[in-house]
């Protein structure tokens, strides 16, 4: 059986080993990457520093709420805006796998930056067991390259530390609750942030509609969980797709996209079901969407794939 304490008291100890001399900390705000900030931070005290990128495809008011747990957390925290950044090189690019590979290398460009200037030679992440067994890596099929694993360059010029790299996500919870991280049961969110949220370009725009839309279904279903309505997923979301359809507005014929719901159950990220929402909830969400993104969003459509054939996210 997973024993928390003792992973914490190892850990600890195997980063003060694997990093002598100053790191970073890749920190996002979600649970892989607070439970590594919070181990590397008792390992190396004031050697880490947590950096934080702004790519602009973070989920709405996000920035603000990861700023704000670093702080309480006593580790500091350097932000890093390069939205312009990740939108230039995102520029045309559709295709799931160069996405994931466009965005992985953009941010070890950007944490190389910060670890010269920190004086730093290691880095360190959040991966988790599932990232690099989807990345294809020691003889795993590849299923898609995580950014932070198949998405690497070749030529970093940094060394890795990753002290979470073979738990489940529910060992990872595990471990935060034992910490007493705040984000211990938040929801997973993609390295990749909304661009793979984002079937169509990824463009500040398109970003905004996907955000706005995912904030939708993340407050209503957590609104109708609170009322005892349905037991909240495991993972719930929006996608924003390419294909439009033709509908009716208040000028007559409209010609906007298509939203789609996402909602999964799962233990470990490696197989997942679809959340059974309540009809009156979908359409709670459905009307909302149409209703704020009216200029845009002409539909709205209900993802009740499995995983597999499904993976969680749609790229």
């Amino acid at each position: 059986m997973f024993d928390p304490v003792k992973f914490i008291d190892e850990s600890v100890e195997l980063i003060k080993k694997q990093a002598v001399g100053k790191a970073i900390i890749a920190c996002s705000g979600g649970v892989d990457s607070s439970v590594a900030a919070v181990l590397a931070g008792r390992a190396l005290g004031d050697n880490l520093l947590a950096v934080f990128v702004d790519t602009g495809l973070m989920r709405k008011d996000e920035p603000e709420e990861v700023e704000k747990m670093f702080r309480d957390s006593g580790i500091e925290l350097r932000r890093v805006n390069a939205s312009h950044e990740y939108f230039e090189a995102l520029r045309g690019v559709t295709d799931p796998e160069e996405k994931r590979k466009a965005i992985g290398e953009k941010f070890i460009r950007i944490f190389e930056r910060e670890a010269k200037a920190f004086g730093a030679k290691y880095l360190v992440q959040g991966t988790i067991a599932p990232d690099w067994m989807e990345s294809g890596a020691e003889g795993h099929t590849k299923i898609k390259s995580h950014h932070n694993v198949g998405g690497l360059p070749e030529d970093m010029n940094m060394i890795l530390v990753e002290p979470v790299r073979n738990l489940y996500k529910e060992e990872v919870r595990q471990v935060a609750r034992e910490l007493g991280i705040k984000s211990s049961e938040r929801q997973p969110f993609p390295g990749p942030g909304l661009a793979v949220r984002c079937l169509a370009e990824v463009t500040p725009k398109n970003i905004g509609i996907v955000r706005e839309a995912c904030h939708i279904v993340e407050d209503e279903t957590a609104k109708a969980a609170e009322k005892g309505k349905l037991k909240l997923p495991w993972q719930y979301f929006a996608v924003l797709l390419p294909a439009r359809s033709v509908g009716v507005g208040k000028s007559g014929r409209s010609y906007g996209m298509t939203v789609v719901i996402r909602a999964v159950e799962s233990a470990d990220g490696m197989t997942a079901t679809h959340s059974d929402i309540p009809l009156s909830v979908l359409n709670k969400i459905s009307k909302r969407i149409t209703d704020t993104l009216k200029d845009d969003v002409g539909r709205v459509v209900y993802d009740l794939t499995d995983k597999p054939p499904a993976t969680v996210e749609w790229e």
